[in-house]
Formats: structure tokens, sequence, C-alpha cells
């Protein structure tokens, strides 16, 4: 009997051994991204990027040996979602997580991944994502609060705007962004005659939009998200209000113009450069790479941006020699030389925030395509 248990102890032990090992064969990358919904055109183009740059590394060894392995969660655009991903991605045994698109999402999933020491990069801007002192998460893009400064000296500098409007919806990203624009706009003297809000997906935006007619601005600036800057534009236009219209980085997509139709025409988006402007090698390639994978250009500057995380996260991986996120985490918090990326040097603060970024006006012409007005 004694030997029965042994063997059967043995057994067990070789079979999760065995498991374990098996688990272990490959380098697990989750994608968070909302695949469906509201934002599904950009949380596609994140996926999709993932996938790709996750062949591309496959095809020369993987890393350390090892072979990529993308799972994705579709979290839809709502953080419930979001924090379900987040302990489905955490059980699957992943190492990283790339997303997600929005900052209430990214947030809605932080400390799940914090308490399982999973590896968090996100394109998310609300200030809030860095202030938790959670060390596995970092973002590739750049915060609320720096875009919030180049709005206020753009309206108010640059342009001289009498009369303007703060616009967002309730989300922490647009109502954080918009905060912080009102109040570097207030801090350089300028006007803000109105602080509104709108319910993201509404669609019909008239009652606000009236109120905001009736305030008589010469410059509206939207904190929210493209499949409302869209209508909102259309709607702007079809009720006379004449003052220029500008969108935060959210609204960089081309289901704005879309939405808008021929009203895009006209309207402003504030934004970070786009890699086919910028003199970056990497970004040329990879974005060639993708049209010939995909066959169209990436949505946006997200995806890539998640993608230039991800690249962080694995050469920081390489660089040690080792799968251990934390040290993954220190490495990257000290780099001495920023890495070059699709989007621009990629180094990062001991919060976890991007450093540097540099940003762009963008004005949309007849034909949907952009002219840049003002870069800084």
């Amino acid at each position: 009997m004694n030997k029965m248990k042994t063997m059967l102890a043995l057994a067990v032990a070789f079979a999760m051994t065995t498991s374990a090992a098996f688990a272990a064969e490959t380098l697990k990358v989750g994608v968070q991204a909302p695949i469906t919904g509201s934002y599904a055109n950009e949380g596609q183009g994140i996926e999709n990027g993932v996938r790709l740059l996750a062949e591309q590394i496959n095809a020369k060894g993987g890393v350390l040996g090892k072979q990529i392995e993308v799972i994705a969660c579709d979290d839809q655009g709502t953080a419930m979602a979001a924090a379900i991903c987040a302990k489905d991605l955490v059980n699957k045994g992943v190492k990283m997580v790339i997303g997600s698109y929005t900052s209430t999402c990214a947030e809605a999933a932080q400390k799940t991944y914090y308490k399982a020491g999973v590896l968090q990069t996100s394109d998310g801007t609300a200030d809030s994502l860095t202030e938790k002192g959670y060390w596995t998460f970092l973002r590739n893009s750049f915060p609320n609060s720096a875009e919030a400064e180049f709005v206020a000296n753009y309206l108010v500098k640059v342009k001289g705007y009498k009369r303007i409007v703060v616009l967002s919806d309730f989300s922490t990203y647009a109502d954080g962004l918009a905060n912080a624009a009102e109040v570097a706009i207030k801090k350089l003297g300028g006007n803000v005659v109105s602080r509104d809000k709108i319910k993201a997906d509404s669609q019909n935006f008239t009652p606000v939009l009236t109120n905001i007619k009736s305030k008589n601005p010469d410059a509206i600036f939207f904190a929210g998200y493209y499949s409302d800057g869209g209508q909102l534009r259309a709607q702007q236009v079809a009720l006379g209000i004449k003052a220029d219209f500008y969108g935060g980085d959210a609204n960089d997509n081309p289901d704005f113009a879309k939405l808008a139709g021929s009203a895009a025409e006209g309207a402003f988006i504030v934004n970070v450069p786009s890699p086919d402007v910028l003199p970056y090698e990497v970004a040329k390639t990879f974005i060639a790479d993708y049209q010939k994978k995909y066959g169209e250009m990436p949505p946006s500057i997200w995806g890539l941006m998640n993608i230039d995380g991800m690249r962080a996260i694995i050469h920081a991986m390489e660089q040690n020699k080792s799968f251990d996120t934390k040290q993954a985490a220190d490495y990257l918090h000290n780099l001495q030389e920023p890495l070059p990326g699709i989007t621009g040097p990629i180094a990062f603060s001991k919060d976890g925030n991007r450093k540097g970024g540099a940003y762009v006006v963008k004005k949309i012409q007849a034909d949907g395509t952009y002219h840049n007005e003002y870069v800084q």
C-alpha cells in the first residue's frame, strides 16, 4: 500500500512538473483591448499590431529561446469587462499585457496586474494611471497634463481665442484631460466661457450644443473619443456654431471624418506627430509590414504606441536574460539611453510615465487628409 502511494505521488509530481514545463515553453503576452464596441477600430488595431510583432520576433527565434504566444481579451471599452479580462489573463499565465486603449479600462485592470506582478503597458493618458505607485504599469503614451499645457498655449497664446468652450464625456481620460486643459487655459489668462459634458455614445448632442451656442464661443476643445467627436462636429456645423473645433488626441482616428462627413473639413485634431512624418526608420518598416499583412494602415498612433511598449518590455527581458517582470521594470525605469521606437525615443521616468513628447495640431482637409498646422 505504501509503495502504491509513493508511486502515485511520483506520478502526480511528474504530471505537475510536465504541465508546468509545457506551460513555460512560450512567453505569454496578453492583449487587453476593445475588440468590439465603440472603440473596436482601435482595439483591433492594437491586437493586429501585437500579433504582427510577435510573428516577426518568433521568426527570428523568439525571446530568449521562447516563442511568443498572444492571448487576447476583449474588454469592450468598459471597466467591468476590463476587470474580468485582467483576472482571465493573469490566470492564463501572461507575463505582460498590452493595453487597454482607454484609461478607464486600463485603470480597472491595474490592481489585478500589480498584485500578480504582470507588466502592463497602455496608451491611457489619465494622470491617475501613474499616481498609485504600481511598478507594473508603464505608460507608452504621454500624460493628459502634457497635452493640456500644449492645448492651452496654442489656443490662448498662438491663436488668441477669446471665448473657449471645454467639452468632455464622463470617462477617466476625457474628464481628466478637459479639467487639466481648463486649468491650464485659465492659468495663461484665457477665458473658458463654458465647461460642459456629454454622455458618451448618446449620439444626440443638440441640448449641450445649444447651450454652447448661447455662449458664442470662438473655439471648442473636445477631450473625448472619436466615436463621439465626429458626430459632435457634424451637429455643431448643422446648428450653425461657427467656433473652431479642436479634438483631443483620442479623436485622431479615420472614423472621426467618416462620422463628421463633410463637416470634418476645417476641424482640428491635437495629438503627438504620427510616425509617417517622423524620421524613424523602424516606424517606416513596421508600418509597411502592417500594410502588407492587413491591407491597411494602422488605425492611429495609439496601436503603435502600444507596440512600442511591448518592444520595450521584450528588450528589457533580453538585456536581463530573464523573464522576471520586476527586473524588467527596474531596467526600464533606469534606462540611460532611450530606445529607438516606432513613435520616437522610448524612456520611462520612475513613476512609469513615458518621457518627452512633442505635439502637433492637424487640420482636416476636404478629402479627409491632415495638414500639419503647428508642431512643438
